[in-house]
């Protein structure tokens, strides 16, 4: 069973992920794209809480590092 941190992490993570995504799609541009779909995909397959967090936060700082 996921802990409650696990849970929100992967609701919070995927919003922004989602967002990322959508955004890509509507300005053809692949990078928010794939690390959209990324952020949606990875709190699933990885367990410890604190790297839930903190490759979260390093993919959502990505996407505002690599903006056009």
């Amino acid at each position: 069973m996921p802990r409650f941190a696990n849970l929100f992490a992967g609701i919070l993570f995927g919003s922004v992920g989602l967002a990322a995504f959508v955004y890509g799609k509507k300005s053809a541009n692949w990078k928010p794209m794939a690390i959209g779909a990324v952020l949606m995909v990875y709190p699933y397959f990885i367990e410890a809480t604190w790297l839930v967090y903190v490759i979260g936060v390093a993919l959502s700082a990505l996407i505002f590092i690599w903006r056009d």
